[in-house]
């Protein structure tokens, strides 16, 4: 019995809603993992669906967006359109989920200022909030506006996360959460820092799941240290982007996942025991001395020469005429050509840290690469087997007859 709770115990968030999905918040208070779900939950398609910021229309629940017509609009993202099916349906079949309701969505793109900005609010069953900033896709220019966050001066996406939250929170009294994933994460903690003193006085805790980090400029100026204790951090084991610009003084939370490389950043593969995360002591010391290095060479660059380098690795990895991150590893060959031809004439040390950045989109590809020889070498195991029962059962029905006809 024991040995069977320890396998129901360790999974993902989709099993720790089935585990869990029968309390309700006013029984069990929001946890790290809620939260992982919440930010996950705002990369859905609410477009049309949820009512916008400063609408006068009520919140919607999630029975409404169950019944709606336009349901699948919401699993928009192919990606993703099987475990965020399977998140929603195990979120809206659990006590814990079934009530909640949903507010002031926004989803702006702003395709000059290479800005994608989205944010909504859920409201809880025991009364508590939870505002959430969407994070980057998978796509190439998803992954090069978390490299601009790497800015000394505020990004638009930051700017727009303080409006967003000195507004919405504007509306609802009381306590609250916030949160998000990868560039969410880092909206969630720069809105926290600048938002109006009133409304930060009112914060419970900020999540930042995989969430890039910030210059000290920008921390000093945000008076990090006002939110720094209710700042909850989690990366994890192989974090990259979580790590960008991270200084390990103030602290983050290293989490298992089920995978590797770049494909950890994926909150799906984040390992759950219980109702938290499984913890390690800290991400992978190849990773950890390659996060540090990009990290120095980062801030010893201005302005200028960052906006060069991340221009010149989108370049790069634009090179391949690959869309997303997927399509940049899916065929490597071509891929790493085409880096190689376009990183010829840039300094040994901008070379050097594009190596370096792109080589980590490479483990993405050779871990695919195992996943099809694994995938191979069970085919061939199943239709080893296969093929032997069958000579098995030749065999047996060939010396039955032989035995009738001795006898």
């Amino acid at each position: 019995m024991n040995a069977v709770r320890v396998v129901r115990q360790m999974g993902t968030m989709i099993d720790y809603l089935r585990e869990y999905g029968d309390y309700s918040f006013s029984e069990k208070p929001l946890n790290e993992v809620d939260s992982l779900i919440l930010s996950q939950f705002a990369y859905l398609k609410f477009d049309g669906l949820v009512p916008g910021v400063g609408e006068d229309a009520p919140a919607v629940t999630m029975e409404y967006l169950d019944a709606h017509q336009d349901k699948d609009k919401l699993f928009a993202d192919e990606r993703y359109r099987e475990p965020n099916t399977e998140l929603f349906e195990g979120m809206i079949n659990s006590v814990r989920f079934r009530t909640m309701r949903m507010k002031e969505y926004v989803n702006l793109i702003e395709t000059e200022q290479e800005t994608q900005f989205s944010a909504v609010t859920f409201l809880l069953d025991d009364g508590m909030v939870y505002v959430a900033y969407r994070g980057t896709d998978e796509s190439i220019v998803g992954w090069k506006e978390d490299f601009n966050l790497a800015f000394s001066e505020p990004v638009l996406g930051q700017l727009r996360s303080v409006e967003y939250l000195n507004q919405t929170a504007a509306g609802f009294e009381g306590r609250f959460y916030i949160g998000g994933h990868s560039k969410g994460g880092n909206l969630a903690v720069y809105a926290a820092m600048n938002c109006e003193a009133g409304i930060q006085d009112r914060i419970v805790r900020i999540y930042s799941h995989d969430g890039p980090g910030f210059r000290p400029e920008i921390r000093q100026a945000g008076h990090y240290e006002r939110i720094a204790e209710r700042v909850m951090k989690i990366i994890p084991h192989s974090s990259l982007v979580g790590m960008l610009l991270e200084s390990h003084a103030e602290g983050y939370i290293v989490v298992e996942s089920k995978s590797f490389g770049l494909l950890q950043h994926n909150p799906y593969t984040w390992l759950v025991r219980d109702d938290a995360f499984v913890r390690v002591k800290d991400i992978y010391k190849r990773q950890k001395f390659m996060d540090e290095t990009l990290n120095k060479w980062i801030l010893s660059l201005d302005d200028a020469q960052i906006h060069s380098f991340v221009d010149t690795l989108y370049e790069v990895v634009s090179a391949s005429r690959a869309v997303t991150l997927m399509d940049f590893t899916a065929d490597w060959k071509k891929s790493m050509t085409a880096v190689i031809a376009a990183a010829k004439g840039l300094d040994e040390e901008t070379a050097s840290m594009m190596r370096r950045v792109v080589g980590s989109l490479f483990e993405v590809a050779g871990e695919h690469a195992r996943e099809e020889l694994q995938e191979k070498a069970a085919e061939g195991r199943q239709k080893w087997e296969a093929e032997k029962r069958k000579r098995e059962e030749h065999q047996r029905k060939g010396g039955g007859k032989r035995s009738g006809n001795g006898e």
